[in-house]
């Protein structure tokens, strides 16, 4: 009983211990935490069931057949066996699939956010040559922005909450270090520090608006550049994802009596040496191509 209740308490607090999507800035509007993404109860579901399709149809196309009788027809045994190995797959494969899509939302939203925040900089620098003072600049871009995104787009977002902070007499430095820490990207951070530094010590605010814009253009010329060497890779790895699953449906289709080897002993025991190997190219392939700048 005492153990139980203890897990329960750790449970517990490994609950409250997670990281809030939303904070509630000093003007009390919603901000969003980039570096985590939560899934609704909706999302999960819908991919979870659609993984585990997948999962169980591809463990039937390799492993569906076991337990067959002398005639090669399916026996209770086969049934049994079958529903088994589906079922133990796409749960497995939709439980992994989860934290995997949600590494892919936040980079996904991490990598829109960049290029939004670097057209900021960009309009934010054009605001500070024309003569602006960096009040007006910041509301001149704002009103960029929204020509260029939607009105539900992060950037505009970020810069109505550092509008809001600015009309209730916030200091804009701090608001700009608050952003930078919400969405963990190093390069807002780094602007967020430089301009705290810059704008409380009076230094020239203008350059150093243009020199992280600068930076981060090119840092980001170059991430697309090497993004599109890679493109191919990448294509190529997909395919050769999809192309054992494909392949074994064509030798089941076209030769069931050649396909009837693999439910063997030694078959099964090739087939799972396989899948162990395919998986682990896979996740190989993908940290090869994983580059970042």
């Amino acid at each position: 009983m005492a153990k139980k209740e203890k897990e329960k308490k750790s449970k517990k607090k490994n609950k409250e211990e997670l990281e809030p999507q939303y904070y509630l800035s000093a003007t009390n509007m919603q901000t969003l935490n980039y570096k985590v993404y939560y899934m609704s109860k909706l999302e999960k579901v819908l991919y979870f069931v659609l993984v585990f399709i997948v999962g169980a149809a591809v463990a039937y196309l390799f492993y569906g057949g076991i337990g067959k009788d002398a005639y090669g027809r399916p026996t209770t045994l086969t049934h049994i066996i079958d529903c088994t190995v589906m079922g133990v797959v796409g749960t497995v494969a939709g439980k992994k699939f989860l934290p995997i899509r949600t590494k892919q939302i936040i980079k996904a939203r991490g990598k829109k956010l960049n290029s939004q925040f670097r057209d900021m900089l960009e309009s934010l620098t054009t605001s500070l040559n024309s003569g602006k003072n960096v009040t007006g600049a910041f509301q001149s871009v704002y009103d960029d922005m929204r020509l260029q995104y939607d009105d539900t787009a992060f950037i505009i977002k970020e810069l109505e909450i550092i509008l809001s902070g600015m009309a209730n007499n916030i200091d804009l430095e701090d608001m700009l270090e608050d952003f930078g820490k919400r969405s963990g990207n190093p390069d807002i951070m780094s602007f967020a520090s430089v301009f705290k530094i810059s704008y409380r010590k009076g230094a020239n605010v203008k350059d150093t608006i243009r020199n992280t814009y600068e930076i981060l253009s090119d840092k980001m010329a170059i991430a697309e550049e090497i993004e599109t060497m890679v493109t191919g890779n990448k294509n190529d790895q997909n395919i050769m994802t999809v192309m054992p699953v494909a392949l074994i449906g064509v030798i089941k289709m076209m030769s069931p009596e050649f396909a009837a080897n693999f439910v063997t002993f030694s078959g099964i025991i090739a087939t799972t040496l396989g899948v162990v190997m395919f998986v682990a190219a896979y996740y190989i392939g993908q940290s090869i191509l994983d580059i970042k700048v």
